[in-house]
This record gives C-alpha cells, sequence and structure tokens, in this order.
C-alpha cells in the first residue's frame, strides 16, 4: 500500500528556516513527480512545487520561489522542501503528493496527484 509521510513541521518565527521531509513506501514511485501543496484555514490546497523523478526538472510557485527549494533523494525514497526566510503567511498544513501523469502544463493541479501524505502543520507567528 503506497504511502506518503511528511514531517518536519512547526512552530516557528517569521524568518526561521524549517525542512520538511516526505517519505514514499509502499510501491515503487519511479516516474513519478513529486509535489508539495499547502492548504492554510478557509483557502483552497495550494501549489507549493514539484521535481520530477530525476531532480532534473523542479517547479516552484512565485510566491515562494527564492525561498522555498524542493529536493530528492531517491536512494531514500525521501522529498523535502527546504524553507528558510518563513513569513506568517506561509502559516498552513503542508502536504506531499505522488503524480504519475503530471506534466508541464498541470503541475500545480492537485487533482493530478495521486497519492497524499496526511500533512504536517507549519506555524510562522510574526
Amino acid at each position: 500500500q503506497a504511502q506518503l509521510v511528511e514531517s518536519g513541521g512547526g512552530l516557528v518565527q517569521a524568518g526561521a528556516s524549517l525542512r520538511l521531509s516526505c517519505a514514499a513506501s509502499g510501491r515503487t514511485f519511479t516516474g513519478y513527480v513529486m509535489g508539495w501543496f499547502r492548504q492554510a484555514p478557509g483557502k483552497e490546497r495550494e501549489f507549493v512545487a514539484a521535481i520530477a523523478w530525476s531532480g532534473r526538472q523542479t517547479y516552484t510557485a512565485n510566491s515562494v520561489k527564492g525561498r522555498f527549494t524542493i529536493s530528492k533523494d531517491n536512494a531514500q525514497n525521501t522529498v523535502y522542501l527546504q524553507m528558510i526566510n518563513l513569513e506568517p503567511e506561509d502559516t498552513a498544513l503542508y502536504f506531499c503528493a505522488a503524480g504519475r501523469y503530471v506534466s508541464t502544463s498541470n503541475y500545480d493541479l492537485p487533482r493530478i496527484y495521486n497519492y497524499w501524505g496526511q500533512g504536517t502543520q507549519v506555524t510562522v507567528s510574526s
């Protein structure tokens, strides 16, 4: 059974850094695009970043570009989201996702992703 488990969230002050991890297990995710999304209370799920299985192609939302970096370690079946200079607006539940049919035209659409984790909470205080 495929499983994505996020970790690394927490409560931090504005300007701090966090690194989120997503451990994939239960099936092979070779060829899948791995993504990070976030959802704040009362808002829709929002694309944050995605990375191709090869690691050679990444996508990052404009709202976090320059502050968030996605990476992966295929040997560890783990995807990371390094976040620096966190802002209160970054407060949300962060989800890891895996999609088999993600392309350059739809990588930011949650419905394209097949598997989801339960999320890890990031709270940034001002």
